[in-house]
């Protein structure tokens, strides 16, 4: 295997949607990493898999709603351990739960969530997964049976089944978060989880107490109806992923299709939401 890498490093905007739909387009070339950055991420791919076009078919770059430079270099033998020691900083959630990498000491945290940041979305960082873990840390899910939906790195279902839930569903419609997911539960010790690789087509016939689901404003409402149909009598829903402007259609959502409204988390204008359904 060639030790020389291309690295790309992009910057965006808006952020946080720009950066997920370019790697589901960067995800289908042979880059193998990916690390957030302040302004965006950057990408790499083994020099021996990569061509000066590389880029040419992706249809964000050509998209007016987002703003996208980037530049690349050449790098020679790649310390992935280094590159994960400078950009992944261990995270504490109202001191309960702590969410690092195996790089870091252990902790004594009622919760030591330990995730391999092979990519350093979803480790925690952001701020829908942080409110996520507050929403869980409240809530006792002891034999619940559980859905982690477009579950990343599946920080939320190990953190679910570490609290008593069982048995959890965790799903992604990526193959990297499905099979990092499979690993990060191995790492865990977690006995509960199964993960799966689709979208909310394998929802059906399914039955849960509760749904997590911290993806973005418009798959939530496209999904929306599954989900409800999913979710036992008194069943919690918790929902991520989109900012304080989108709650009205969310919020709409919800309640036309039975659900009671019960808390939400800010964080930087971003939000997440509780329901009940009754």
């Amino acid at each position: 295997m060639s030790n020389v890498y291309i690295g790309y490093h992009f910057t965006i905007e808006p952020k946080e949607l720009g950066s997920e739909i370019l790697i589901a387009e960067l995800g289908e070339l042979p880059f193998e990493s990916f690390i957030e950055t302040e302004n965006g991420f950057s990408a790499f791919i083994q020099k021996n898999l990569w061509h000066e076009n590389i880029l040419a078919d992706l249809f964000i770059l050509d998209n007016p709603e987002f703003k996208i430079d980037y530049s690349f270099e050449e790098i020679e033998q790649v310390n992935w351990n280094e590159e994960w020691e400078k950009n992944f900083e261990p995270i504490e959630v109202d001191g309960k739960c702590y969410v690092r990498a195996p790089f870091h000491e252990k902790t004594d945290a009622a919760y030591d969530i330990v995730i391999e940041p092979k990519m350093s979305f979803g480790t925690g960082h952001h701020e829908t997964t942080h409110m996520m873990i507050q929403h869980l840390l409240e809530t006792d899910v002891t034999n619940k049976k559980t859905l982690d939906m477009g579950c990343g790195t599946a920080i939320l279902a190990i953190l679910a089944e570490m609290k008593g839930a069982q048995p959890i569903d965790a799903i992604d419609i990526d193959n990297w978060c499905y099979l990092n997911s499979i690993e990060n539960a191995e790492r865990n010790n977690c006995k509960h989880i199964t993960v799966y690789e689709g979208d909310a087509a394998l929802l059906a016939g399914k039955k849960y107490d509760v749904i997590i689901a911290n993806i973005n404003r418009n798959i939530l409402l496209n999904d929306m109806q599954q989900y409800v149909d999913c979710l036992n009598e008194n069943g919690i829903l918790f929902l991520s992923g989109f900012y304080t402007e989108d709650i009205p259609f969310i919020d709409a959502s919800c309640t036309e299709k039975g659900l009671q409204y019960v808390k939400k988390f800010e964080r930087n204008n971003w939000v997440a939401l509780k329901y009940l359904k009754q």
